[in-house]
């Protein structure tokens, strides 16, 4: 089910009524509800994945409390890797097994070995690398002693398929998540309203900007070898806008979804394009998957604590793995390797946490320095988005080199001139609002604090406007094939 569709538009206030006024004083009924609805959410996409969501529950339920019972610190480990294997062999099974077999095939062709093989056709469970990942911190966690298992089984259900942030994140830790189905909710008013503020500017991010920056990105990523180089720029500036407003805009409307239901998720964007290096970039985008790696593999490798080589090799471990944890392609690969050598520099200069402040802070405006650092960091993520958009390498270089072409400087190739200024103009009102709001949650939050009730309220009519306006696509999230 689509957060931009009917169906959920009609399937979020059923539950809401039912959540709040029939079962409101009793915490086990909410969490039954919760965990239907759940299962109702994610089925009426394809209900025979509802099995492996089921599978894995009870394989991390099961596993948790063994680990926990466990003295011997052998039988613990072998405990913890049966568990992850059976959670990464599925993910490997889905989303890795034809990668591998093609590359495999294609590998020994050069030495002139054919091989005959044969490859899965099967669909890739749309969400099961985000589930998958909340599964293995919570093992993970009980084995580190960091986390006691839980033995309310309807809960831990809850806590894996909670259907805000079931299918694109945020990936959230037992730590934070599952104690919240422990505790009786109270219904809040102004935690409500906000989460509504943070739907609709999800909607608005998603609809208004991200479905028609695709159409513009498409258009020119599909006919690249007949564009110029400056149509391919723009089409590459539509994608990085497409990307971040796709994605940002599905963790803004489960965030607020989910504090309708009391329940607070992770920050999972914090304004990364306005970034002053790639560094602060990566503390901003992805959250809750670039604090993953960091806590359950970068660290464990020995982080930046150890030799320079090997803080250079751990840098690429988890930023490669990053990139193929996006997708099977080698696309993802390059993409992830780009941004370990864009980050080796600061890394090596011991300057990767420099800027952890917000930028200009306590000004409205950026100094010449951080406005630098900003349009260059940008610039560097731009072009590594093509390598994430491309369809394969050869694809992504043939662009790179168009782009970088004479015809750099020539006019673009754009037909529907009109609608592209249209768009512009929805950009450059989108980036203020989030620029004069990036000290908060999300960039509309608490407009009470700071405007007037008439300009508030013709800022959120406004913005109901367009999402009708522009309403109807029901285009799916860019991390749903993820």
């Amino acid at each position: 089910m689509l957060f931009n569709s009917i169906d959920f538009a009609i399937f979020l206030p059923i539950v809401f009524i039912l959540y709040w006024f029939v079962f409101k004083n009793n915490l086990k009924s909410q969490n039954t509800l919760l965990l239907a609805a759940s299962y109702v959410f994610y089925g009426w996409w394809d209900w025979r994945f509802l099995g492996l969501i089921l599978f894995s529950t009870l394989v991390d339920y099961t596993f948790g409390i063994a680990i926990s019972k466990s003295n011997d610190p052998s039988k613990r480990k072998w405990l913890l890797w049966v568990s992850i294997l059976v959670n990464l062999g599925f993910l490997g099974i889905f989303k890795y097994y034809n990668f591998f077999i093609d590359n495999l095939v294609t590998a020994f062709s050069v030495f002139g070995n054919e091989l005959q093989s044969n490859t899965l056709d099967i669909i890739l469970p749309v969400g099961i690398s985000f589930y998958t990942f909340q599964t293995l911190s919570y093992t993970i966690d009980i084995y580190r002693k960091k986390l006691q298992p839980t033995k309310d089984y309807i809960a831990f259900s809850v806590f894996v398929a909670f259907f805000p942030q079931l299918v694109a994140g945020p990936i959230e830790r037992a730590t934070n998540l599952l104690p919240q189905f422990y505790k009786k909710r109270k219904f809040n008013y102004s935690e409500a309203t906000e989460g509504m503020r943070q739907i609709q500017w999800g909607l608005f991010k998603k609809i208004v900007i991200a479905d028609n920056c695709a159409d513009i990105a498409n258009q020119i990523f599909n006919n690249s070898a007949d564009l110029h180089g400056s149509t391919l720029a723009i089409g590459a500036l539509c994608f990085s806008i497409q990307i971040y407003c796709d994605f940002s805009g599905y963790s803004d409307i489960a965030i607020g979804t989910a504090k309708l239901f009391g329940v607070n998720l992770m920050q999972n964007f914090n304004f990364p394009y306005f970034s002053r290096d790639i560094a602060e970039f990566w503390r901003k985008w992805h959250i809750s998957l670039s604090t993953w790696f960091r806590d359950y593999l970068y660290i464990p490798l020995g982080g930046s604590r150890v030799s320079r080589f090997l803080s250079v090799r751990n840098v690429f471990i988890i930023f490669i793995v990053s990139g193929f944890w996006h997708g099977a392609n080698w696309t993802f690969i390059v993409w992830g390797a780009l941004h370990a050598v864009y980050f080796l520099p600061l890394l090596l200069r011991k300057k990767n946490r420099n800027h952890l402040d917000v930028i200009a802070h306590n000004r409205n405006f950026p100094s010449l320095r951080e406005a630098g650092g900003m349009i260059l960091t940008f610039m560097l993520t731009v072009l590594a988005w093509i390598f994430f958009r491309a369809r394969d390498l050869g694809h992504a270089f043939d662009y790179i080199n168009g782009l970088f072409s004479e015809t750099f400087f020539e006019v673009p190739q754009y037909v529907d001139n009109t609608r592209a200024y249209y768009l512009l103009g929805f950009i450059i009102i989108f980036f203020m609002i989030e620029w004069f709001g990036r000290r908060e949650a999300f960039a509309i939050s608490r407009l009470n604090n700071r405007c007037k009730p008439i300009l508030r309220f013709a800022l959120y009519y406004a913005i109901l406007a367009a999402i009708v306006l522009f309403s109807g696509k029901e285009q799916e999230f860019i991390y749903f094939q993820f």
